[in-house]
């Protein structure tokens, strides 16, 4: 007999509900190099086969230095479940909402990027809230080459 509970297998033991998020709070997602297996996995999910993705020679031919990366590419970094935000919330999520970005300086293969989430805005209603996140992207240059919004619907602490 063991006292293991599955449903207390958690990332994050302490779940958060919409009213114990702040303004300005920051979640760091780790960083990635955008090495070529990290372009071939993204060519092979999207379908995207232009040579600028995956063809070095095409790329230098057009004056740029490396591999450039698609735009999704590096939006992908900003995906919540990279860091703790959805481990946090498994409780009181109701939803993804919406989400935009702007691609502000090309990514190359070599590229180490920085991504991270803010709170930015914090609408309550009656039950839920929704919980704006800022999406920002650094490269190793400390270059923003991302910037964004993302928003989610979150539960608020019953009683």
């Amino acid at each position: 007999m063991t006292d293991f509970d599955p449903a207390q297998h958690r990332m994050v033991s302490e779940q958060r509900w919409f009213e114990d998020f702040v303004l300005g709070e920051r979640f760091m997602i780790p960083s990635r190099t955008q090495t070529s297996a990290v372009f071939a996995a993204f060519q092979t999910a999207s379908g995207d086969t232009h040579p600028i993705h995956y063809d070095v020679e095409y790329c230098r031919a057009r004056g740029m230095p490396d591999l450039l990366a698609h735009g999704f590419q590096t939006l992908v970094h900003t995906a919540p479940g990279a860091g703790l935000f959805p481990y946090l919330v498994e409780e009181s999520l109701v939803g993804f909402l919406e989400q935009s970005s702007k691609f502000l300086k090309p990514v190359y293969a070599g590229d180490t990027l920085y991504p991270a989430l803010e709170v930015t805005e914090l609408v309550p209603g009656r039950s839920t809230g929704v919980v704006t996140l800022r999406s920002t992207v650094f490269n190793q240059r400390k270059e923003l080459v991302l910037e964004g919004m993302q928003k989610f619907l979150i539960r608020r602490r019953a009683g």
